[in-house]
């Protein structure tokens, strides 16, 4: 569940609840180089799409819910028409490639596959099946969860400086990222295991396997359960394991095909689970089923380690006595829901070196229903791409650290670590003893909550049904082009609840959107060696809620800089890039702002001509011209040119819109800034024109008077772009 100052936002009890550090660079997702030990040590390296050579179209970057590039690594991607293609200088050795993508809704297909200029036999392939997720019941959700993980074995070995390619054929293919891999060959079957393909199971994942592997637990108690290479269907869920392990032959040869792999209540533990792949067939998220590779528990003493976990519910929903259990090297891949939710009473848990993307809510949480979660740690994780939480969220507990984690690229709902007592059911355990967040990196994270445009920091402390009363040790920090505010200090249910004793130290805070502390609580906290750079607002916002419900002290520890400033207007809240450093006069003023016209047609809405995207567009009422719209920029601002564009495909033909620029700045009286021009779209040239404006203009709103168009009987912009510079 996740809310704001101003109201609950109903989320469900966060049920079934960077990569590229800077856009465009080649990333290698290991220990990131902002802090030594950040993030998993994992076996693959990543390429954004948009630092690969493409003859497609780069869209973003974009921090609006609801739109393709904002859900995106990076904020950005690469889309390709059928024809074109995107081409990726391999980083590193490998024989394998996982891509993440995104197609329309509805639409399946393949990616051709090319090495070094030669097409392969095999293809990738691609589907909508899993994206495009509603969550209707939760305030301020929207339709999410675009992207997927396409996987493939080349069949060759490529090696660094190689070229891969992948090739739209047919259907229209989003490119995000593509990690390149060396994977080792199948393992060998370990002596005196038991085989379920000895008790029946089928490789060829034709028949019901279900019954083969549970006659294999039954006959291995106390050893190993083999999952030879093959392709398993479970048609139900495993239950009553205990004392096994169950071991395959690599994660990327072994694949058991379920959607519940185990659901139990009870075990007596000593359950290892190791180097294999499951993966399910959900569709959409139901949080009263039990759709997760384990539901429940697996008892003391367990581990989990080596998975492929895709196309989940949740990765782990753990409850019960899960006491000492251990998941690390894994990768928990288009979960509907978490990845991760520690669900109270387990001690000593510790959940390491895993890889974690596209999750439809918290990626890894600790929830501390019925008793608290003790003594338990999330460490050296990297998650990319939560779409409608945060990357790591901790929602009460005793003694539990976060520690060395890479999160990048949150959207909608969520922070990067979210520290809170927000309790969403009873029994609930508030923070208690020490929560120690230390030597974390924050890479694009954090997100305007939809409810009521509220601003979310980078990293949160959320006193949200009760007082912080805990310690909290907040130390080691990077932040790193949060779009809002670095930390966060709210009472998020609105009761004004204190957030105190807390302590920040030994922070980085680059490129924050709007202010280094957005505290909005009662409550303290110390700042020690918090030094910011580009800061765009001021240092601080100091405005707790309710108005009088007591004041929030910064205590200054010494060797704090970058940041002395302090927003003076509690009644709005702080624009991004509005003070020091200035906006870029290369950024598009248009993009992500709200926009009106006299009429549309069907879905061809008027915000479609400022989400960032060049395919989607705006079309009036079909034969009523003037059309007519108009975009708030916000504040005036110099305006010196327009793109005007349409989608840049060859179906549509060329043609000549004869349009009117207007302007105004309060959004009553309009002012021609150029008369009524012809002006030519062309597929042959991108479908883009260029519009100058004269060098006095200055407005906040922008009009467009569209009056004919040679091409069809109503005004059409599928991009309109404002920028300062001519």
């Amino acid at each position: 569940m996740h809310s704001t100052m101003l109201g609950t936002v109903r989320h469900m009890p966060s049920i079934g609840a960077a990569v590229a550090l800077a856009a465009g660079m080649l990333v290698a997702l290991t220990p990131a180089a902002a802090h030594a030990a950040s993030g998993a040590s994992l076996p693959f390296t990543s390429v954004e799409a948009e630092s690969a050579t493409t003859t497609g179209t780069r869209i973003g970057p974009d921090y609006t819910q609801g739109t393709l590039a904002s859900e995106a690594s990076g904020r950005q991607a690469v889309r390709l028409t059928s024809g074109q293609r995107v081409e990726f200088t391999v980083p590193r050795a490998a024989n394998a490639v996982n891509v993440s993508y995104n197609v329309p809704d509805g639409q399946s297909g393949s990616l051709d596959v090319y090495v070094n200029g030669t097409k392969i036999a095999k293809t990738l392939a691609v589907t909508s099946k899993y994206s495009y997720v509603d969550t209707g019941w939760i305030a301020g959700a929207k339709t999410h969860h675009f992207f997927d993980n396409s996987r493939l074995l080349l069949g060759q070995n490529v090696q660094q400086g190689d070229k891969v390619a992948f090739v739209a054929t047919g259907t229209q293919v989003t490119v995000d990222v593509a990690d390149f891999e060396q994977v080792a060959a199948a393992a060998a079957q370990p002596a005196g295991s038991v085989s379920v393909v000895s008790k029946g199971a089928d490789p060829s994942g034709a028949g019901d396997s279900t019954q083969a592997f549970r006659d294999a637990i039954s006959a291995a108690q106390g050893g190993v359960v083999w999952i030879p290479p093959g392709d398993y269907r479970l048609a139900s869920s495993l239950s009553g394991v205990q004392n096994v392990t169950l071991q395959g032959a690599g994660q990327w040869y072994s694949v058991v095909h379920t959607s519940r792999f185990i659901d139990q209540s009870g075990s007596s533990g000593g359950v290892h689970i190791k180097d294999f792949a499951v993966v399910g067939e959900v569709t959409e998220r139901v949080d009263s089923n039990p759709d997760n590779f384990v539901n429940g528990t697996l008892g003391p003493g367990s581990s989990v380690s080596g998975m492929w976990i895709q196309h989940l519910k949740c990765g782990f929903w753990l409850t019960g006595n899960n006491d000492n259990l251990v998941v690390e090297n894994n990768r928990i891949l288009d979960t509907t829901a978490d990845g991760l939710n520690l669900n109270g009473t387990a001690h000593g848990v510790i959940v390491r070196n895993n890889f974690l993307r596209n999750q439809g809510d918290d990626s890894l949480a600790m929830w501390s229903l019925n008793s608290p979660d003790t003594n338990s740690s999330f460490e050296n994780n990297t998650i990319s791409q939560p779409n409608l939480a945060n990357g790591i969220a901790i929602y009460g507990g005793t003694d539990i650290t976060v520690r060395n984690n890479l999160i990048s690229d949150t959207n909608a709902l969520g922070s990067g670590i979210a520290i809170s007592n927000q309790k969403f059911l009873d029994p609930f355990h508030p923070l208690a003893g020490t929560i120690t967040v230390d030597g974390n990196t924050l890479v694009r994270t954090g997100a305007i909550n939809p409810n009521w445009g509220h601003p979310m920091g980078a990293l949160r402390v959320d006193s949200y049904d009760s007082a912080v009363n805990a310690t909290v040790d907040i130390t080691n920090t990077t932040i790193t082009n949060s779009p809002y505010s670095a930390f966060e200090f709210v009472s998020g249910g609105g009761h004004g609840y204190s957030t105190g004793n807390v302590t920040v130290s030994g922070a980085t805070v680059q490129n924050t959107g709007t202010v280094v502390v957005q505290a909005e609580a009662q409550g303290a906290a110390k700042f020690s060696n918090v030094q910011a750079t580009g800061v765009g607002a001021a240092g601080v916002y100091n405005c707790p809620y309710p108005s009088g419900s007591g004041a929030f002290t910064l205590t200054d520890g010494g060797g704090n800089s970058g940041w002395n400033s302090t927003w003076s207007d509690c009644s709005t809240w702080p624009q991004p890039g509005q003070g020091s450093p200035p906006p870029d006069q290369n950024t598009n003023l248009a993009k992500g702002r709200p926009a009106t016209a006299t009429g549309s047609q069907d879905v061809y809405t008027p915000g479609k001509a400022v989400d960032g995207d060049a395919n989607t567009y705006w079309e009036s009422a079909n034969n009523a011209f003037p059309g007519t719209w108009t975009v708030d920029l916000g504040s005036a601002q110099a305006v010196r040119r327009l793109v005007l564009k349409l989608p840049p495909a060859s179906a549509w033909s060329a043609r000549t819109q004869t349009v009117t620029v207007l302007g105004s700045t309060d959004g009553a009286t309009y002012s021609t800034v150029v008369g009524a021009t012809g002006y030519r779209f062309d597929p042959a040239t991108g479908n883009t024109v260029t519009v100058a404006l004269p060098s006095s203009t200055s407005l906040r709103y922008l009009r467009l008077d569209v009056s004919a168009n040679s091409g069809w009987p109503a005004a059409q912009f599928s991009e309109v772009e404002a920028y300062q510079t001519s």
